[in-house]
C-alpha cells in the first residue's frame, strides 16, 4: 500500500491527464454530457491554447500584440482548405496533418511580425500587429478559393472533445517547457529590461523570433480546431473584436502565468455562456467585469504567479 501511494504521488499528473482523456473519450462516445456542454468544453480548450500563446508575447516577453486573430485565421483557413480540397477523405490522419500545417503557416506569418519587433515596442508594435490583422482579413476577403467575403464551409466535424483535450494538453506542455527553457528566460529578461538583457548576453533578436513563431503556431493550431468545430468560417470571424476577446482572457487570468491563462480562458468562456440569456448585453457585462478587475487586481487573477504543477523541480518545486 505504501509503495502504491508513493507511485501515485510521484505520477499524479500523468495519471490525472490519462483520467481526463478517458473521461473526454467516454463523454464523446457514450454521450455522458449533452452536445451543448461538449461544445462549451471544446471552446474552453481552444481558448486556453489561444490565451497561453498570446501570453507568451504579452505576458512573458512584455510586448503588446493586438492582432492574434490574424494567426488564428491563417491556421483556420489553411487547415480547412486542406481537409476540404486536399484530403477530403483523409480521416483523422489528414486532419492531424492539416492542424499541424495550419500552425506551421501561421508560424511563418509570426516570423514576419518578429522582424518589425526588433525596432518597435509597446504602442508601435501594437499598431503593427493591428495592421497585420486588417491585412490578413482583407486578403482573405479577396481570395475566391477561400470563399472570399462569403466565407468557407464544407469541413467535416473532425474536432471532438478527446482531440481538443489532447491538443490543449500538448500545447500547454510544449509552451510550459519553452517558458522554463533558456529561450523563455530570455523572453522574461526582455520584459524586465531589453537593454540589460542584451548586456547580459541574451540574443534578443533570436528570442523574439522564437516567441513570435511559437505564439503564432499555436494560434494557428487553435484556429484549425475552431474551424472544424463550427464547420464554417468567414473573414469577419477573425476581426479585431476576436483579437480583443483573446486579450481580455489574457489579462483576466493574469500575465506571465500558465495557470492564469487557463483560468482566464475557462472563466471568460463559461461566463459568456452563463450570461447568454442577456443577449447582446452580455458583451457589455464582460468588459465591465474586466474594468473592475483592473481597478482592484491589476495583474489579473494569477498575474506573475504559478501553480506548483507547472513549475519544474529544478525551479524549486517541492
Amino acid at each position: 500500500m505504501t509503495a502504491l501511494l508513493s507511485f501515485l504521488k510521484r505520477n499524479r499528473m500523468p495519471l490525472l491527464l490519462a483520467a481526463g482523456f478517458l473521461c473526454c473519450l467516454g463523454t464523446w462516445l457514450f454521450g455522458w454530457l449533452d452536445s451543448y456542454l461538449q461544445l462549451v468544453l471544446m471552446y474552453m480548450g481552444v481558448n486556453i491554447i489561444l490565451t497561453l500563446s498570446l501570453n507568451l508575447v504579452n505576458g512573458y516577453m512584455g510586448e503588446f500584440s493586438v492582432g492574434h486573430a490574424a494567426f488564428m485565421s491563417i491556421g483556420a483557413y489553411t487547415a480547412s482548405l486542406m481537409t476540404v480540397k486536399l484530403f477530403p477523405c483523409g480521416g483523422q490522419a489528414g486532419f492531424t496533418a492539416a492542424v499541424i500545417c495550419g500552425g506551421a503557416v501561421a508560424g511563418m506569418a509570426g516570423l514576419l511580425v518578429a522582424f518589425p519587433s526588433f525596432k518597435t515596442r509597446g504602442d508601435y508594435l501594437a499598431i503593427v500587429t493591428l495592421a497585420l490583422n486588417i491585412i490578413v482579413k482583407s486578403a482573405i476577403e479577396n481570395i475566391d478559393a477561400a470563399g472570399g467575403p462569403r466565407g468557407f464551409m464544407g469541413m467535416q466535424p473532425m474536432t471532438n472533445l478527446p482531440w481538443v483535450f489532447f491538443w490543449t494538453v500538448l500545447s500547454v506542455w510544449i509552451m510550459r517547457n519553452f517558458i522554463y527553457s533558456s529561450g523563455g528566460r530570455g523572453a522574461m529578461a526582455i520584459r524586465e529590461d531589453e537593454t540589460a538583457a542584451e548586456l547580459m548576453g541574451v540574443n534578443t533578436r533570436q528570442v523574439k523570433i522564437r516567441v513570435f513563431v511559437l505564439s503564432a503556431f499555436f494560434a494557428g493550431v487553435a484556429g484549425a480546431l475552431f474551424a472544424h468545430i463550427l464547420r464554417y468560417i468567414s473573414p469577419g470571424t477573425f476581426d479585431i473584436l476576436k483579437s480583443t476577446e483573446i486579450l481580455t482572457m489574457v489579462y483576466l487570468g493574469g500575465i506571465g502565468s500558465i495557470a492564469g491563462s487557463i483560468a482566464g480562458a475557462v472563466l471568460y468562456t463559461g461566463l459568456l455562456e452563463t450570461l447568454r440569456f442577456m443577449g447582446i448585453w452580455r458583451m457589455a457585462v464582460m468588459p465591465l467585469i474586466l474594468v473592475g478587475l483592473m481597478l482592484f487586481r491589476r495583474r489579473g487573477l494569477f498575474g506573475l504567479r504559478e501553480f506548483s504543477w507547472f513549475v519544474p523541480r529544478s525551479e524549486g518545486r517541492q
